[in-house]
């Protein structure tokens, strides 16, 4: 009686840890590529997503997060988004740009000043809504926007007006309204991916970069270029985006479930990098950056005919973004 009982309990043990596996290795790997450092905002707002995905569909995909552009760089991840390589990618808005020319718009200089503008701006802007629509044509969907700041200076020299860019290489991402940007400042720009920005630095191939204090520290740049400038001079949010083949293989359900958990993925992104800039300074500090904050007025100044470029290229769709621009930071003032 005994034996029977032993041998029934472990039937049953038995089929509980194969039905278990099962569920397990029924799990589809889902792939996301960014190009932050596993210590990053990034990589932190992946992992709170994947673990949403997770739990929203009863463990049927599994995201694999593949840090540091251990894939392939933003402009090539994005490539692989459309051949379906890889399923998820988050990157600044102007990488999405080559493959849809009007998100440069999004890139032109001090549209708005505080992050609760920016905010409304990528979460109301009916122009910017209507861009991201066009997408899903181009191979992947935005789900949601995820933070990285305002794009400032590291530079291996002073940087106190434009007058010190004159001469001077700036590393710039292939997006033609962060290089009209830079070249009005008065820099020569060089394009190269990220991944291949702190060695270019440190050999003197380039005298700087600019990018978003949390990618700055997350990346290092201040240890080759230690001069950290605030300017602040773009907004550069980080849409999260969706292979297009990968999200039609999604039911209904899962659709649901995977915006729910970029939606919250992207609170937490937010949250994150506005708490910690002050802290990420603080630290680049300790380590011996210089960190300055310039007057803005002069590089307000250089950046002038950076719209009047654009308006030849864009035509009206420049005034309407700088029109959408004015009614939110009018919403939102700055303090």
């Amino acid at each position: 009686m005994r034996k029977a009982r032993s041998a029934a309990i472990a039937a049953s043990v038995f089929c509980a840890a194969l039905s278990a596996y099962s569920v397990a290795d029924a799990a589809t790997v889902l792939k996301f590529s960014h190009t932050d450092n596993p210590g990053g905002s990034r990589q932190a707002a992946a992992e709170v997503f994947a673990e949403k995905v997770k739990t929203y569909t009863d463990g049927r995909y599994e995201i694999r997060i593949f840090p540091a552009g251990q894939l392939a760089n933003d402009p090539k991840a994005i490539e692989q988004l459309q051949l379906g390589g890889i399923d998820f990618t988050v990157t600044a808005t102007g990488s999405y740009a080559t493959h849809l020319p009007a998100l440069n718009l999004t890139a032109m200089p001090f549209l708005v000043d505080t992050y609760e503008q920016g905010w409304d701006f990528y979460d109301n802007s009916p122009w910017l809504q209507a861009r991201f629509d066009e997408l899903p044509s181009k191979g992947f969907r935005v789900l949601s926007t995820w933070e990285a700041g305002f794009r400032s200076f590291t530079t291996t020299m002073p940087l106190t007006s434009p007058a010190d860019a004159a001469g001077k290489k700036m590393r710039v991402f292939p997006n033609d309204m962060i290089r009209w940007t830079m070249e009005a400042i008065g820099f020569q720009t060089v394009v190269m991916p990220i991944t291949d920005v702190y060695l270019a630095i440190q050999q003197g191939t380039v005298n700087g970069q600019e990018n978003p204090v949390d990618t700055i520290r997350s990346l290092r740049f201040y240890e080759v270029a230690p001069n950290i400038t605030l300017t602040r001079h773009v907004y550069s949010p980080l849409p999260l985006t969706v292979a297009e083949k990968t999200w039609q293989k999604f039911s209904d359900a899962d659709k649901e479930a995977v915006r729910k958990a970029a939606m919250e993925a992207a609170a937490f992104s937010r949250n994150l990098v506005r708490q910690s800039v002050d802290s990420q300074l603080d630290e680049m500090k300790a380590a011996g950056a210089t960190v300055t904050k310039p007057e803005i007025g002069p590089f307000r100044d250089a950046v002038a005919p950076v719209y009047d470029k654009a308006r030849g290229v864009y035509g009206d769709a420049v005034d309407e973004v700088l029109a959408e621009a004015a009614e939110v930071r009018k919403k939102f003032p700055a303090n």
